[in-house]
């Protein structure tokens, strides 16, 4: 059980301890806090008040109950101050006042007093082409009839009214109906948290079974520190409407991990209503600015499989077919020669995974000759259920290049069938033979045949057909073939 770490302000009627938070985290820099407060109530009307709450809280979130389900809280009336002073703050209050400032000259503590004419402040305005910017005053202190643009030294303020707050504050009338005590649940949503997902996959100096390692990073930008907090993540991208919006089907798509360690306390995973939700296993103190990481999932051996692929057509984004026949002529011809290199690898249990993996940056690591590590490459995976093939792209091989030439391009004059032939070719200049995936993307219209082939194809979908070349070291294979549509 875990010491009390906090105490939390309860002014006029009741004295309420803070107990370990709790708080569950989303990757779309929002969390949902839960704090515990001992209220002492009368009968009738209290005024009861919170301090510690972020500085980012939604104030039409906040859900004040008794977990146990004894008493009915009847909440008159609810106050969020979320702008405690500091020393900005502060010189503004006090501006058009003479307050004094403390400087030290040749070691010894002055005392001079200065009026404080602009006190510093952030303001919008608008550059030559109308667009809004934020611009910094300076402040201007008057000293003995003279003003600067710059503090004669610490500022040392008058003391405050009742009606400033030192941390971002909850105030509530309450009313019972009888005199009771009890320990209150407060829940409210904030902004300024978030978490992801990074896998870091290490390669042997041969070979292409990698160790994987999962880590997850939680970033509190709340403006306020939790002190032993329970940490709990959804995976996924839960709706919320933000301001001015309104989604009319609402929905949420969330996705789950698992944690595949044994040796080390685990990140246990449960089902909730339609989500996922994920518990570290120890309570972590998580400070204001602070990223905290934690390593949720590791798997020693996974085998993953190199592939090359080379798509060398100039071919738009939006090349499928719909609804016309293409007869674009600029189509088809060589591009770019970069063969790209991809790493695949099942996430299955027989392959030491079987884990559902959400969104994140995925590295590659090779182990060197001398007992370092390289970096090879990096991408991003999307959310990826268990038993799915994951294929990262890692960038293009420097030992291979493609060359595609169209070869030949007939139309018939009074038929309605056009026909044409590629000529690709793969250079190896590694010395290892390596297999490269041709992918060749039939463009032109929905009804094609290829009526020549000097290799075997297969189909990937309805317009996209692959040419597997193996090529030896210093080798070169040419792959050629003839299409034609008809309609």
């Amino acid at each position: 059980m875990h010491p009390l770490k906090t105490t939390c302000l309860l002014t006029l009627i009741a004295a309420q301890l803070c107990a370990q938070p709790a708080i569950t985290v989303y990757n779309q820099n929002f969390g949902v806090v839960r704090d515990t407060i001992t209220l002492d109530l009368k009968k009738g009307l209290n005024d009861t008040a919170y301090s510690g709450v972020t500085a980012q809280l939604e104030p039409e979130s906040v859900v004040l109950r008794d977990p146990s389900g004894q008493v009915a809280l009847s909440v008159v009336e609810q106050s969020y101050r979320g702008d405690p002073v500091d020393q900005q703050r502060l010189l503004q209050m006090f501006e058009g006042q003479t307050i004094e400032f403390l400087k030290y000259i040749d070691g010894k503590e002055v005392i001079e007093k200065g009026k404080i004419v602009r006190a510093p402040s952030i303001v919008i305005v608008k550059d030559q082409y109308g667009n809004q910017q934020q611009k910094s005053l300076e402040p201007i202190i008057e000293v003995d009839g003279k003003l600067q643009t710059r503090l004669p030294g610490q500022p040392l303020f008058p003391s405050l009214g009742d009606d400033s707050v030192l941390q971002p504050t909850l105030s509530w009338k309450l009313f019972s109906d009888m005199e009771t005590k009890f320990d209150a649940q407060l829940s409210y949503l904030t902004q300024g948290m978030s978490w992801k997902a990074d896998y870091n996959l290490v390669l042997p100096e041969e070979g292409d079974v990698v160790t994987l390692t999962g880590w997850v990073s939680i970033e509190n930008n709340t403006g306020k520190t939790f002190e032993d907090a329970k940490l709990k993540l959804i995976a996924g991208d839960v709706n919320k409407v933000q301001d001015g919006q309104v989604d009319p089907f609402g929905g949420v798509r969330a996705m789950a991990f698992d944690s595949i360690q044994e040796k080390a306390p685990q990140v246990e995973e449960k089902k909730f209503d339609e989500f996922h939700m994920y518990s570290l296993p120890l309570a972590t103190t998580l400070r204001d600015r602070e990223t905290k990481q934690v390593e949720f999932v590791r798997a020693e051996a996974v085998q993953t499989t190199k592939r090359y692929v080379y798509d060398g057509a100039n071919i738009p984004s939006n090349w499928r077919f719909y609804g016309g026949v293409n007869n674009n002529q600029n189509y088809g011809q060589n591009a770019k020669p970069d063969v790209a290199i991809y790493r695949e690898f099942e996430n299955t249990d027989v392959n030491g995974l079987g884990v559902p993996l959400p969104a994140g940056k995925t590295r590659f690591y090779r182990m060197d000759t001398d007992g370092q590590i390289e970096f090879t490459g990096e991408n991003v995976i999307d959310h990826t259920p268990k038993n799915e093939l994951i294929r990262v792209y890692l960038g293009n091989a420097f030992d291979l290049v493609g060359e595609r030439t169209r070869t030949a391009f007939y139309k018939h004059p009074s038929r309605d069938m056009m026909r044409e032939t590629f000529e690709i070719e793969i250079r190896n200049r590694s010395e290892e033979t390596v297999t490269v995936q041709v992918v060749e993307h039939l463009y032109r219209w929905s009804n094609w045949e290829l009526i020549e082939s000097n290799m075997k194809w297969a189909g990937v979908d309805a317009q996209t057909i692959e040419f597997p070349v193996t090529v030896a070291p210093d080798g070169t294979q040419t792959v050629s073939y003839t299409v034609e549509y008809t309609w």
